[in-house]
């Protein structure tokens, strides 16, 4: 397999059968050793997330597909931390889709003196390009239809189903007694043009919460996989 990029939580492989091999790695994402979903720096290593990481998203996606969610995911090796999707190609240099229950990161630290922290945001949805130099800044409808990324019709409907899998992904974790109050999603064209769900479904990009207290990623997939 030929490696074609070293990401900050995953590695890249090209597999001889044409579809994508993704590594998943220990490194997570945050500030001053302290974990943030929201930061697009890696801030420190936790042993066993890696793992952990692509455990809840083969059970995500598994449970998405299951709902008529059009995925890039073909099959997972937990042993070895690695998950075979088919190839889709990104959306301009990258967006993602960030789905929002409750106020809080870094649309609080933007917004604090219009809404408090922790208010109900009714599953608003942002859209953010992956730049770490700009500091993943948000952008618009108009903006996606004049760089050429997306059209209105793509647009609406990814917006849409972004709703729908946040949604799911909440029941899911709802039967747990946990509220999750955001979660970041990424989407591409596959090799029929068709757009689908890409990427990972983790702790690591998503906060969630149980009796108000912040649940680590290790936590998150320990209390969702633990009866499993």
């Amino acid at each position: 397999m030929k490696l074609v990029y070293k990401g900050k939580t995953k590695d890249v492989y090209e597999l001889e059968n044409g579809n994508i091999l993704l590594k998943f790695k220990d490194d997570v994402t945050g500030k001053d050793g302290v974990f943030d979903p929201g930061e697009n720096q890696v801030g420190l290593s936790i042993e066993g997330s890696g793992k952990a990481g692509l455990s809840l998203t083969k059970y995500f996606f598994e449970e998405l597909i299951s709902e008529g969610i059009k995925t890039h995911y073909i099959s997972s090796d937990i042993e070895n931390n690695t998950m075979e999707v088919v190839k889709a190609s990104s959306l301009g240099k990258g967006l993602e889709f960030i789905c929002r229950f409750k106020a809080v990161g870094s649309f609080y630290r933007r917004y604090n003196k219009y809404i408090e922290e922790g208010s109900d945001l009714d599953a608003f949805t942002e859209i953010t390009i992956k730049d770490d130099n700009a500091k993943d800044p948000t952008i618009n409808k108009e903006a996606l239809k004049i760089f050429g990324i997306l059209t209105s019709e793509q647009y609406d409907y990814l917006i849409e189903e972004t709703i729908k899998i946040s949604k799911i992904i909440r029941k899911i974790l709802k039967e747990k007694d946990i509220d999750l109050y955001d979660i970041k999603l990424e989407f591409g064209f596959d090799k029929k043009n068709e757009l689908v769900l890409i990427d990972e479904i983790s702790g690591g990009n998503m906060r969630a919460y149980k009796n108000g207290e912040y649940i680590s990623p290790l936590e998150l997939t320990d209390l969702i996989l633990g009866d499993n």
